[in-house]
């Protein structure tokens, strides 16, 4: 994934653990309660590290297009997505959070979209109750894109609009999501079905949809454009 770009994008999926894999009286506000929609509770468990597990890691430099996702699938083998740009890589969950932070070192920029609220806290905290020390703070100071470009703090203007889907922004933009039907997967039925090579799909559709969404920002909203995020625009001299 090294390339001329110092950039990297990167998402996670995650999986709500299986019923009796955790004390559901030690978690009682992430289970289901009396009349909830179990659809709800199995959301919110599968947002938490304490009640869900990563299912796969994807990365991308939207430098070069090239990438790396790793994800559950016992049995399976290392193989390439159709471009051959990203591989998809078969790995428990260790070796995933593993190799992502191994590979998120070599980057200075990370682009994510609501990462500082779910994907960066979710692997810093999952990969610590694992005993893998995680080797960067993924959420470092937050009114700054340089280290950290959340693009739905960017397109919120920082909390400042109304919060959409990534795919509602990609929609607005005219950004096609390749990779697997629309919407989110039921990745339980995936697994129990055998085709988590789809977990792999989906994961490269966030990535390479997120890139674009990327480029759409970094043209018209950032502002910046030169080394160290300096301003393109000057004020005129007076006179």
């Amino acid at each position: 994934m090294r390339g001329k770009s110092s950039e990297v994008i990167f998402d996670i999926v995650t999986l709500p653990s299986p019923p009796g894999t955790f004390d559901e009286q030690e978690h009682p506000s992430l289970c289901a309660g009396p009349g909830e929609d179990p659809a709800e509770a199995l959301h919110r468990m599968s947002l938490s590290p304490l009640t869900a597990r990563t299912l796969a890691v994807a990365m991308l430099n939207p430098g070069t297009g090239m990438g790396r996702i790793w994800y559950e699938h016992p049995g399976g083998g290392p193989a390439e997505t159709g471009d051959g740009l990203i591989k998809t890589l078969p790995a428990t969950e260790e070796e995933m959070l593993t190799e992502f932070w191994a590979a998120v070192m070599r980057f200075q920029r990370l682009i994510t979209f609501n990462g500082r609220q779910f994907d960066c806290p979710f692997l810093m905290l999952r990969s610590a109750l694992l005993g893998v020390p995680p080797s960067r703070n993924l959420i470092p100071y937050r009114f700054s894109a340089r280290e950290h470009c959340d693009l739905l703090d960017q397109l919120t203007f920082y909390g400042a609009t109304r919060k959409f889907t990534l795919e509602a922004y990609c929609s607005g933009f005219g950004i096609r999501r390749a990779g697997g039907e629309p919407g989110r997967p039921d990745f339980s039925r995936l697994i129990e079905e055998g085709r988590n090579k789809e977990i792999a799909e989906y994961a490269a559709g966030t990535v390479r949809a997120t890139a674009e969404l990327y480029r759409r920002w970094e043209g018209s909203l950032s502002f910046r454009r030169g080394a160290g995020g300096t301003f393109l625009h000057r004020f005129p001299s007076s006179k």
